[in-house]
């Protein structure tokens, strides 16, 4: 089962005693935070939890597996995310 945006802020709201709007509000703006500074190409480390970087990818060759065309794949960037140790050392003693 996936945590969504609406189980986050339910627990956000459940948490802090907050209204719905608020909490919705808080989980919103720090997502948008994270997006600006990922689409900036800066990365975003939270501290006990992990690091999302940017990364860039070369143009490379690649093909259409319907029709087995090749054709060169643009350059793009892409997101990656490292977990930090105590994420991993958590995950890991369940």
């Amino acid at each position: 089962m996936a945590l969504t945006k609406t189980k986050i802020t339910e627990k956000i709201q459940q948490e802090l005693n907050l209204s719905r709007t608020t909490s919705y509000n808080i989980m919103e703006t720090f997502l948008e935070i994270i997006k600006q500074t990922l689409e900036n190409g800066e990365d975003v480390m939270i501290s006990g939890f992990g690091k999302f970087c940017v990364n860039e990818k070369k143009a490379r060759k690649g093909r259409n597996p319907a029709t087995n065309q090749e054709m060169i794949l643009p350059p793009r960037r892409v997101v990656t995310f490292k977990c930090s140790g105590k994420l991993r050392k958590s995950i890991n003693d369940k």
